[in-house]
């Protein structure tokens, strides 16, 4: 909860309390805190921002508010009411205010974890339309493949801008943005609308810190379904370490993509068959390809931008979540440009002649890796298509330790502990997505991880977690070639 929330809610049971057991005669107390509410609930209000969760928190003192001050007043009738009826109201009172200030603390305005590394970090974000491509999940024939990017940096802020909502500002943009949201999982508009107050750790279009050489950079890619928003968090951390990292919204297999001129585009891929994974990682593939033309572009000058000279195309890296994750190790085998990559929690689409890779690459896996690992081995020796690949990806893993690459996965975690969807709820760990390690933990885990694997191959220093278990990270485990 946010400060004045947590007063706001303090205030309201002091109300409470002065009503049911404060004598009317204590003029100097009830005056205290009905004006010392009055003040907490308006700063809550007009400076926070009002939210849905806190409603009858809000009707509650506000109503305690006027009863305290007109008890006191001269002309106030003293009203005497059994003691039955007055501990039963003041019970469900108590109820409905705790019922209110649950919703708070497990719907929570969550902000992005604190940055650990030593620089600030900017945002800039972009539309690229890929005129040589058509856009093939639409049904439009005239469509091109359309994709929103965002790119995050390391910089000075010397002007003191404002950190950046992690959602839309904009209204209107962002009111289609959760109506897409709400319309997908069938709850009303309000339900997202709190989104609107949390904070990244970014600033909008601020100049790049200057530096004598270039920045490398890591493209990142979503997991089918969510969108470039779920991996703010772990932009930042690259970002404040000295990368430049390059986001992408998978048009039409997110769960909404905004572009500038406020369409909203939602999920439309159609995933029902094993050959439709192949045919949209294709997709997927071309998308970072075309990027990496982009980062090209902006880097010689041919797209104006601040970031021209300033990108390292000499250390490319790539990592993804999910199917992102698939997308990441599918274009460091394909595209020469690619140095390493990390795929965190990805199941390939892609398995027939990958098993050559000789580039660095990193699997982060969850916490069920290593049982599920174990129940396939028993199995493993079915004939069926699906068993086959599985087959192929553990023989690709295995290959891929044996050039000094990594497969770990990290106890407690589950899927979506590879994205800032851990923040958004503690609930969220009831459907289980998410393990039962703690968010942040869990987050800081995964960025230290990475960032030791991309320091390594895309900057040559580092390099000491990934080497071998560390007694700092006990939940994460390494895989032996053997055990594939």
């Amino acid at each position: 909860m946010r400060l004045f929330e947590m007063l706001l809610v303090l205030s309201c049971f002091a109300l409470l309390v002065d009503l049911l057991f404060i004598k009317r005669s204590a003029k100097k107390i009830g005056l205290g805190l009905g004006i010392g509410s009055s003040v907490i609930l308006l700063v809550q209000l007009f400076v926070e921002g009002y939210r849905w969760q806190l409603l009858l928190v809000y009707i509650m003192t506000a109503l305690f508010i006027l009863i305290v001050l007109f008890r006191h007043s001269e002309k106030m009738v003293n009203l005497k009411i059994g003691k039955f009826l007055k501990y039963s109201l003041s019970s469900l009172i108590v109820i409905l205010l705790v019922v209110s200030t649950g919703l708070s603390v497990y719907l929570p305005v969550f902000n992005l974890p604190k940055l650990d590394g030593p620089e600030k970090v900017g945002t800039q974000t972009f539309h690229f339309t890929d005129q040589n491509r058509d856009e093939v999940l639409t049904e439009d024939q005239s469509d091109k493949r359309e994709l929103m990017v965002q790119v995050w940096y390391p910089t000075e802020n010397s002007n003191n801008n404002k950190r950046e909502p992690l959602f839309p500002k904009d209204k209107e943009m962002f009111k289609k943005y959760i109506q897409t949201y709400s319309s997908s999982l069938n709850l009303p508009d309000f339900v997202f609308n709190y989104w609107k107050y949390s904070k990244t750790n970014s600033y909008e279009n601020v100049e790049i810190l200057p530096s004598t050489s270039p920045y490398p950079v890591v493209l990142l890619s979503h997991g089918m379904g969510t969108s470039r928003v779920l991996h703010a968090s772990q932009a930042e951390n690259l970002a404040s370490h000295g990368f430049i990292v390059v986001t992408i919204d998978h048009t039409y297999s997110t769960f909404a993509t905004i572009f500038p001129d406020g369409r909203v585009t939602d999920y439309i891929t159609k995933m029902t068959k094993i050959d439709d994974r192949s045919k949209v990682g294709d997709i997927w593939t071309k998308d970072v390809e075309f990027v990496i033309n982009q980062i090209e572009n902006l880097n010689s000058g041919v797209i104006e931008s601040q970031f021209k000279g300033k990108i390292d195309l000499n250390n490319m890296g790539v990592m993804g979540h999910s199917f992102g994750g698939a997308t990441a190790f599918n274009t460091t085998y394909l595209d020469p440009r690619i140095k390493a990559g990390v795929n965190m929690d990805g199941s390939l689409y892609k398995v027939k002649n990958r098993d050559d890779i000789n580039k660095p690459f990193m699997f982060i896996r969850s916490g069920s890796f290593k049982e599920w690992l174990v129940d396939f081995k028993k199995d493993k020796n079915s004939d069926d298509e699906i068993t086959k690949q599985l087959s192929d990806e553990l023989h690709i893993m295995k290959n891929v330790i044996n050039q000094g690459g990594n497969v770990i996965y990290i106890e407690g975690t589950q899927h979506f502990n590879f994205t800032d969807l851990q923040f958004y709820s503690e609930l969220i760990k009831l459907t289980g997505i998410t393990g039962d390690i703690n968010g942040k933990k869990g987050s800081s885990i995964v960025n230290q991880y990475v960032l030791d694997f991309f320091n390594k191959q895309l900057k040559g220093t580092g390099g000491n977690l990934i080497q071998g278990p560390n007694d700092m990270y006990p939940e994460v485990k390494f895989i032996e070639p053997e055990e594939l």
